[in-house]
């Protein structure tokens, strides 16, 4: 198998990877890099100028994923695009968003290379987009050689699948983005156990060892307890979200927790793209039974709509609970403002419940202490950190001690590392190397040529 990583800052971000297996070239993932701008972006994409690419296959619908997919399925007009049901009911969605944001983004911050691409041609590219079920196996044939390609559940987020390949007598395993825990919404991954010749893995939380105590069911009960602290005191509580998957997960936390009492009454104010795509979670729901999402939760919740217009450094003073994207608290989006108000007072707090990039606002704040000086840029609005700033262990992706024992067990001749920073790669490397002594151990330097 031949390997390119087209991700060409490496890291966390516009995730791409091209192989050749056979005579068959496909590509796993086209996504965005959401701290860069305009091409610099999207993958190298133009490393498959010449190349007739046979198949595009997609693990999931977060942005990092599929944020350049149709300019992928542009420069190769006839390569069909496989992902499963899941993700296939909300790829458009997710790419008529990304659509709008770059033509809001190409106004603010005078992008010219924005949007990527159009609404128009998210249509167009539409009916080559397939969905298949779990487990179902799906034959593609190429000159001369076949393979076969399996999507198993990999928990993390609706649609997010890891892609088992067969060719000949070889088995390779991509995981994509892992969660092994179950969610409120989402079963854990459910991937095959035994001998893979290849597997590429994830190691997003390679830096993150898991504190004793921080189990899943305690977290979400520190939560609650944080929130009705928060509540009782006066103040307000912001709770950052991914618009997919992390916005549904918390809401049904917060749903469980009122039904049974354990959650204070107040407003809660949700908006944006999470509370459109859980409508598209209550049909998943209904038709794959792939997550368990019900509608009825904003109304039982009573959820409000929040302010259209949140104005930089003020605090709404609302005695309330905001679920707002975005999770990382990105530079003009409605956390990153509401935020802006809400650091300042004592009495309020800003919870993190998923994974933030050490460059993103979200990761700055995090690392911050009380009563130093916060800067929202964008905002033009210097803050004292007087708020309290907590991280929840509720992450979407697998603890690294979980991958590490999953990658042992499959005894595989290669281990190729990805979707992780340096330094979690780096831990990722050294364990592997001490504890699969035979194996090759391959942390890809992006855009250069392997052979695996």
């Amino acid at each position: 198998m031949k390997l390119i990583d087209l991700n060409r800052n490496g890291g966390i971000g516009a995730n791409s990877m091209y192989l050749k297996i056979g005579d068959l070239n496909i590509l796993i993932d086209c996504g965005l890099n959401p701290k860069l701008a305009g091409r610099l972006a999207t993958p190298d994409l133009g490393l498959l100028k010449d190349v007739d690419l046979d198949l595009i296959i997609i693990t999931h619908c977060h942005l990092d994923h599929i944020g350049s997919l149709p300019v992928a399925m542009r420069l190769h007009p006839n390569t069909p695009v496989l992902m499963t049901q899941s993700s296939r009911m909300l790829i458009e969605r997710m790419l008529h968003n990304s659509a709008n944001v770059m033509m809001r983004q190409k106004e603010e911050a005078n992008i010219p290379d924005y949007p990527l691409f159009t609404h128009d041609e998210i249509d167009r590219c539409a009916p080559r987009i397939v969905g298949l079920p779990f487990n179902h196996v799906k034959k593609i044939h190429g000159k001369k050689d076949e393979i076969e390609i399996i999507f198993h559940r990999a928990g993390h987020v609706a649609g997010a699948a890891a892609v088992e390949i067969h060719h000949k007598h070889r088995h390779f395993l991509f995981t994509g983005d892992v969660l092994f825990e179950n969610q409120r919404t989402l079963l854990g991954a459910q991937f095959p156990s035994g001998h893979f010749d290849t597997i590429c893995i994830e190691t997003t939380r390679g830096t993150t060892e898991r504190p004793i105590g921080k189990e899943r069911v305690n977290e979400v009960s520190r939560l609650t307890t944080s929130i009705n602290d928060t509540i009782k005191r006066g103040g307000s509580f912001l709770l950052p979200v991914f618009a997919l998957g992390r916005m549904q997960e918390v809401l049904s936390i917060l749903h469980d927790a009122r039904k049974f009492g354990r959650l204070v009454e107040c407003p809660i104010f949700a908006a944006g793209l999470g509370m459109d795509l859980a409508d598209y979670f209550d049909e998943i729901s209904r038709k794959t039974k792939d997550v368990q999402f019900s509608r009825g939760i904003i109304k039982d919740l009573k959820i409000k709509p929040a302010p259209r217009k949140l104005i930089p450094g003020e605090d709404p003073k609302q005695n309330a609970l905001y679920v707002i994207s975005s999770g990382m608290l990105v530079e003009r989006t409605p956390s990153y403002t509401l935020a802006s108000g809400l650091l300042s007072h004592a009495r309020n707090t800003i919870g993190f419940v998923g994974y933030c990039d050490p460059d993103t606002p979200g990761g700055q704040l995090l690392q911050a202490k009380t009563g130093d000086d916060f800067l929202f840029a964008t905002a033009n609005v210097k803050a004292k950190v007087n708020a309290r700033v907590e991280r929840f262990e509720l992450s979407g992706h697998a603890d690294r001690e979980e991958l590490l024992e999953f990658a042992i067990q499959t005894q595989a001749r290669a281990v190729i590392l990805t979707h992780g920073d340096p330094e979690a790669r780096a831990w990722f490397m050294a364990q592997l190397t001490a504890k699969m002594p035979n194996a090759k151990i391959l942390d890809p330097v992006p855009l250069k040529t392997y052979q695996v």
